[in-house]
C-alpha cells in the first residue's frame, strides 16, 4: 500500500524508478495481486499515469486492464478505474499547445491502441454490456471510450455494434437516462455511430430517436437552448441526410408539424446569442434535408405539401421578412424557403402571395431582388435571392408568365416597382455581378416556355431622351458588341441562347439585326486569351443555334448560308473545337452538380445550373448540324418529311385504334351487361320452376280432396252440384294452363342455351387480337351479332311477360279453388242443417201418421165412414 501511495503523491523515498519501470511494476501487481483492493489501487495509478505515460500504460497494461474488465465486474469502482485508463490512452485530446507534428503523433497513437482493443470483437461487445451497468462510475467512463473507439475506428466498431444482439438498443437506452452528462455523452456517442451508416440509422430511427430527440429539444428551449440542442440536431441530421427511409418515417410520423414551433420569431430580434444563431442554422438544414432536390421527387413533393399544411413555410416567410434577424440566419432561411417551394405549385403560388411589412407593402419577391442586384448586399446573400428567384419560377409557367407580363408595355405600372424593372435594371448596371444575376434570373423565366420567349420579343427599351425605342434582344446584344466585362458578357449570352433555342421566331428576329452574325463570327474566329475563350465557346453555341432552330424564312441567314459563313471564315473544325471548351471548363462541371448557386468568390460565378443542361442537350446536335452538307439536309429534310407523314398515319391509327378500341371496349360492357341479364333471367326462371312444382303439388293436393269430397257428397243439393261443377271446369283449365307453361318453360330453356352460346362465341369475337386492330367487316359482323342478340333478348322479356301472365293466372286460379273450397264447407254446413231439419220433420210426420191411425181406430169403433170423415177433415 505504501507503494501505491507514493506513486501517486510523488514521494517515494529513495531514487525514484522511471515512468515506464512504475508501469511495469504496476501491471505485475494488477496480474498477481489476489485481494481486490490492491489490484483497485493499481489500476488507480495507472490511471494516474495515464495521460504522462500513455505509450507506456497503453502497451503494457492494455491486456490486464481488458482482464479486469472481464473478471472484476462485481466491483464498479476497479470498472470505472479501467474504462478511464483505456480512454485515456485512445482518446486523442486535441491541445492548443501541441503543433501540427505531435498532434498527428497522438493521432497516430490513438490509432494504434484502438486496432489493439478490437483486434478481438469480443472486448466491443463486452463494453456494450458494461453499459447496461447504471453505475455512474461504470456507464460513463464506457460511453466516453466507446465513442473514443468510434472516432478512430468508425466503421469497423459499427460492424461489430451492427451484429451484436441489441447493441443499438443498449445505447439507445442512454438518451433515457436521468443523468444529463450520461444523456448529453449519449448524444455524442449517437452522433458517432450514425456517421455514414444507412443500416444504423434505420435502426436508431426505428428505436423511436426522433420523438426522444424532438421531446429533448422542446425540454431544452428549442432555439433558445444549449449545446444539447445542436447535439440533438446534429444527431438528426446524421439520420436524415441521404437517408429516404428515414425521411419517410419522420414524415409519415408527422414530426415534420412539430419543427413549426423552432421557427417562431418574437419582433424584437435583437441580440441572438450566438448559440441560438447555431441552433437555428441546424433546424434549417434539417428542414432543407427534407426537401433537397437530390431526394425522389415524389418524397420532396409529399414533404413540402406537409410543410404547407401544417404552416411551416408561412412561419419561414415570416422570419423572411422579419427585421433584426442575422444576416447567415436570414440566408439560410432563404435557401430553405428556395427548396420549400422548388417545384410545387401550391407553395409557390403562396409564396408569390407574401407581402413585405412596408409601406405600401411590396411583394416579397420584389424585395429580394431588390437585394439580388444590390452591389452593396453581401455575396452569399446575392446567391441565395438568386436561387430562390429560380426556385420560384422552376416548372411555375404561371409565375414565368407574371415576371414577363411586368416588362411588357401594357402591365408597366409607373408608380411602383415591379420585378421586370428590377431586372431591367440589374440586366444594364455597372456591376457586373448584377448583369450576370439578372441575365441568369430572366433566363429562368423563359425556361421551356415558348410562350414567353415570344411575349419577351416585345419589351421595348427607352435608351436615352430623342431615340426610339429599342427591344430588350437588341439591347443585350449591343452591350456584348460594346465588350463589357467578362461575367457580364457570360450572363447576356446565357440569357440569348436559354432565349432563341427551340424558338424559331427569337431565332428569326435575332438575325435580322445585320451586325450580329458578323459580331459573333468575328468573335468565335479570333486568337484571344484564355479568358476569352468561354466568351468564345459561348458565341459558337448562340450561332450554332440560330442554324439548328433556323426556319430558313431570311434569305441572307438560311441554314445553309450560315454554315458556309463558318466555313469560310472559322472553319467547322475550330468552330466545333471552341463549342467543346464550354464543357471543358472547370466552372461548368461545377454549376452541373447541382441547382443551388454556390460559389467561394463572385469572379467564379460563370455558370448557371440550368444552362448546363441546355448545352449538354445541344452540343452534339449543334456539331451534326454544322458537319452535314447540302445534300444531306435535304435527304434529312425529305427523311423528316417522310417521318412526319408516318408520324401522321401512325396517328391516324393510333386514333382509328384508339375509337375502335373504345367500341370494342362498349361492346366488351354490353356482352358484360347481356351475360348479367341472362344470368338474372336464368335465376328467375329457375325460382319459377320451383314455384310451377309447388303450384303442381298444391294443385294435386286439391284434386285428390275434392276428389274424396266429390264422392261423398255425390247426392247433395242442386246449387252445391253446380258449384262442383263450375270448380271442375276451372281446375281442368288450370291444369291445361299449367301444361302450356310447362311446354313454355321448356322452350324457353332450348333458347336460353342458344343464347349463352351466342354471347360465348361474341366474347371470344371481341377479344382484342395481337396487333390491336379490327377491320370494318369484323366490326359490322359483331354490331349485327349484337343487334340479333339484343333482338333475342327483347323475345326473352316477352316470353317473360307471358310467363308472367301465366302465374298471375295461376295465382287468380288458385285463389279461385280458396274461394270455390270455402263455400264448399258452407254448402256442407247446410246440408248437415238441411238434413237435422228433415230428420225432425219425418219424426213430426210419423207422430202425425201414429195418430191418425189411432183416430180412423177410434171411428170404425163409433161406426164411421173413415173414408168420408177424412174427407171432411181440414187435413
Amino acid at each position: 500500500m505504501n507503494f501505491f501511495r507514493g506513486v501517486i503523491s510523488g514521494q517515494a523515498a529513495g531514487p525514484q524508478p522511471s515512468g515506464a519501470e512504475t508501469i511495469q511494476k504496476l501491471c505485475d501487481r494488477v496480474a498477481s495481486s489476489t485481494l481486490l483492493e490492491d489490484r483497485r489501487d493499481a489500476v488507480r495509478a495507472l490511471k494516474s499515469l495515464s495521460k504522462k505515460y500513455r505509450m507506456e500504460v497503453g502497451t503494457q497494461a492494455m491486456d490486464h486492464l481488458i482482464n479486469i474488465l472481464q473478471t472484476d465486474r462485481s466491483d464498479s469502482e476497479i470498472l470505472g478505474y479501467a474504462l478511464d485508463t483505456l480512454y485515456n490512452v485512445i482518446c486523442n485530446d486535441e491541445e492548443e499547445e501541441q503543433d501540427e507534428n505531435a498532434q498527428k503523433q497522438a493521432d497516430d497513437l490513438g490509432l494504434q491502441f484502438t486496432d489493439t482493443f478490437v483486434q478481438d470483437p469480443e472486448h466491443v461487445t463486452l463494453l456494450l454490456t458494461l453499459l447496461e451497468e447504471f453505475d455512474f462510475h461504470v456507464r460513463w467512463p464506457g460511453v466516453k471510450l466507446l465513442t473514443a473507439l468510434l472516432k478512430n475506428q468508425g466503421p469497423q466498431i459499427q460492424g461489430i455494434i451492427l451484429v451484436s444482439p441489441m447493441g443499438v438498443s443498449r445505447l439507445m437506452d442512454l438518451l433515457a437516462d436521468s443523468r444529463e452528462v450520461i444523456r448529453n455523452d449519449g448524444l455524442l456517442l449517437l452522433q458517432q455511430l450514425t456517421k455514414s451508416n444507412a443500416a444504423i440509422q434505420k435502426i436508431v430511427a426505428f428505436e423511436n430517436a426522433f420523438e426522444r430527440l424532438l421531446d429533448i429539444i422542446t425540454e431544452e428551449g428549442s432555439s433558445d437552448g444549449g449545446i444539447v440542442v445542436e447535439d440533438c440536431l446534429l444527431l438528426l441530421l446524421n439520420l436524415l441526410k441521404n437517408n429516404s427511409s428515414n425521411q419517410n418515417f419522420f414524415k409519415e410520423g408527422s414530426y415534420i408539424q412539430r419543427m413549426k414551433p423552432w421557427f417562431e420569431v418574437g419582433d424584437d430580434n435583437s441580440g441572438w446569442s450566438a448559440q441560438k444563431v447555431t441552433n437555428l442554422h441546424l433546424m434549417l438544414q434539417l428542414v432543407r434535408v427534407m426537401v433537397s432536390p437530390v431526394n425522389s421527387p415524389g418524397a420532396t413533393a409529399s414533404c413540402q405539401k406537409s410543410m404547407f399544411q401544417c404552416g411551416l413555410l408561412q412561419q419561414l416567410c415570416t422570419i423572411l421578412m422579419a427585421t433584426g434577424v442575422p444576416a447567415d440566419i436570414l440566408t439560410e432561411t432563404i435557401n430553405t424557403v428556395s427548396e420549400v417551394i422548388r417545384g410545387s405549385q401550391v407553395n409557390q403560388d403562396y409564396f408569390a402571395s407574401v407581402n413585405a411589412p412596408s409601406n405600401p407593402p411590396r411583394p416579397a419577391i420584389v424585395v429580394l431582388l431588390m437585394s439580388m442586384v444590390n452591389e452593396r448586399q453581401p455575396f452569399v446573400l446575392r446567391c441565395a435571392v438568386l436561387y430562390c428567384f429560380q426556385c420560384f419560377l422552376y416548372k411555375n409557367q404561371k409565375g414565368q408568365g407574371e415576371i414577363v407580363a411586368t416588362l411588357l408595355p401594357s402591365t408597366i405600372d409607373a408608380n411602383s416597382i415591379s420585378a421586370g424593372q428590377l431586372l431591367c435594371g440589374g440586366l444594364f448596371s455597372a456591376d457586373s455581378l448584377s448583369n450576370w444575376c439578372a441575365a441568369v434570373a430572366l433566363a429562368h423565366a423563359l425556361q421551356d416556355n415558348l410562350t414567353q420567349k415570344e411575349q419577351l420579343l416585345r419589351v421595348q427599351l427607352a435608351t436615352s431622351l430623342g431615340k426610339p425605342p429599342v427591344s430588350l434582344l437588341q439591347q443585350c446584344t449591343n452591350i456584348l458588341s460594346q465588350g463589357s466585362k467578362v461575367q457580364t458578357r457570360v450572363g447576356l449570352l446565357m440569357l440569348l441562347c436559354t432565349w432563341i433555342s427551340n424558338c424559331p421566331i427569337a431565332v428569326t428576329h435575332f438575325l435580322h439585326n445585320q451586325e450580329n452574325v458578323p459580331f459573333l463570327t468575328a468573335q468565335i474566329s479570333e486568337n484571344l486569351g484564355e479568358d476569352e475563350r468561354l466568351v468564345q465557346g459561348l458565341c459558337a453555341l448562340l450561332l450554332g443555334i440560330c442554324i439548328y432552330y433556323n426556319d430558313n424564312s431570311l434569305e441572307n441567314y438560311t441554314k445553309e448560308k450560315l454554315k458556309q459563313l463558318i466555313e469560310k471564315r472559322i472553319g467547322k473544325e475550330n468552330f466545333v473545337e471552341k463549342l467543346c471548351f464550354i464543357t471543358k471548363h472547370e466552372l461548368y462541371s461545377r454549376a452541373a452538380q447541382k441547382p443551388q448557386p454556390v460559389f467561394p468568390s463572385p469572379e467564379q460565378m460563370l455558370f448557371d445550373h440550368e444552362f448546363t443542361k441546355l448545352v449538354k442537350e445541344l452540343e452534339g446536335v449543334i456539331t451534326k448540324a454544322v458537319h452535314k452538307s447540302s445534300e444531306e439536309e435535304k435527304k434529312e429534310e425529305e427523311v423528316k418529311k417522310t417521318l412526319e407523314q408516318h408520324d401522321n398515319i401512325v396517328t391516324q391509327y393510333k386514333e382509328l385504334i384508339r375509337e375502335q378500341d373504345a367500341q370494342l371496349q362498349e361492346l366488351k360492357e354490353q356482352v358484360a351487361c347481356m351475360t348479367s341479364q341472362n344470368e338474372q333471367l336464368q335465376a328467375t326462371i329457375t325460382q319459377q320452376q320451383s314455384q310451377i312444382l309447388q303450384h303442381k303439388d298444391q294443385y294435386n293436393i286439391l284434386k285428390l280432396k275434392l276428389a274424396k269430397e266429390n264422392q261423398g257428397q255425390s247426392n247433395s243439393q242442386g246449387d252445391g252440384s253446380q258449384v262442383n261443377g263450375l270448380q271442375t271446369e276451372e281446375l281442368t283449365q288450370l291444369r291445361e294452363e299449367v301444361e302450356e307453361l310447362r311446354k313454355q318453360h321448356s322452350l324457353l330453356q332450348t333458347q336460353l342455351g342458344d343464347k349463352d352460346a351466342l354471347i360465348s362465341s361474341l366474347c371470344s369475337d371481341t377479344l382484342p387480337s395481337s396487333d390491336s386492330s379490327l377491320d370494318a367487316a369484323k366490326m359490322a359482323e359483331l354490331e349485327s351479332r349484337l343487334g340479333a342478340q339484343t333482338s333475342e333478348m327483347e323475345r326473352l322479356k316477352v316470353r317473360e311477360n307471358i310467363r308472367a301472365e301465366l302465374e298471375k293466372r295461376l295465382d287468380s286460379t288458385t285463389s279461385t279453388v280458396a274461394i270455390l273450397q270455402t263455400e264448399k264447407e258452407k254448402l256442407q254446413t247446410d246440408v248437415q242443417e238441411s238434413k237435422k231439419e228433415q230428420d225432425d220433420l219425418l219424426m213430426l210426420l210419423a207422430d202425425q201418421d201414429q195418430k191418425i191411425t189411432n183416430l180412423k181406430k177410434r171411428l170404425k169403433e163409433l161406426g164411421e165412414t173413415v173414408g168420408k170423415l177424412f174427407l171432411k177433415s181440414p187435413v
